[in-house]
């Protein structure tokens, strides 16, 4: 998704939605190099979103997956990050729990199709470290940008 331009030479900012797993790797366990990589870029991409560069959607499914977290530490960690720095996305439900059964039939898990339909609802850049859920998103239509974070970086030129 490129900015929209208003008026002047103000620009708005990019809409990105992180999945749970994605807004986790700055605290997985940085032992392995793709991790800590990914861990950087989700880094990254909230520096941009604290600088209002970017917008962080957070929609339903972000809440209910994480209090769902059954590691109070990580739980917490998250529900603090988004309260701080993420913005409420406004889905008509309707349409995405339509969208998300549909994603369901094509064999995403429930989370997934939903976060899915929802980043689609709100027209966000998808971003998710789950190469299971990616190769998914490959073979069906989705009408957003999909990716990891460092392929997110690299597309918008994050520094």
């Amino acid at each position: 998704m490129t900015p929209d331009t208003g008026a002047g030479d103000q620009r708005s900012a990019v809409h990105v939605y992180l999945d749970v797993c994605a807004l986790n790797r700055p605290i997985d366990d940085q032992n392995q190099m793709r991790i800590r990589l990914e861990a950087d870029a989700v880094q990254l991409i909230l520096g941009h979103v604290r600088a209002r560069n970017l917008t962080l959607v957070i929609a339903p499914a972000h809440h209910v997956e994480v209090a769902a977290n059954p590691d109070l530490a990580k739980r917490q960690h998250i529900q603090s990050l988004i309260a701080e720095i993420g913005t409420n996305a406004e889905v008509d439900l309707n349409s995405a729990r339509s969208r998300a059964a549909k994603l369901l039939s094509k064999g995403l898990r429930p989370a997934d199709a939903a976060h899915v339909a929802l980043a689609e609802e709100v027209g966000c850049a998808f971003i998710t470290v789950d190469d299971r859920l990616l190769r998914q998103l490959r073979r069906v239509d989705i009408k957003i940008w999909f990716g990891t974070p460092v392929a997110f970086c690299e597309k918008e030129g994050l520094r």
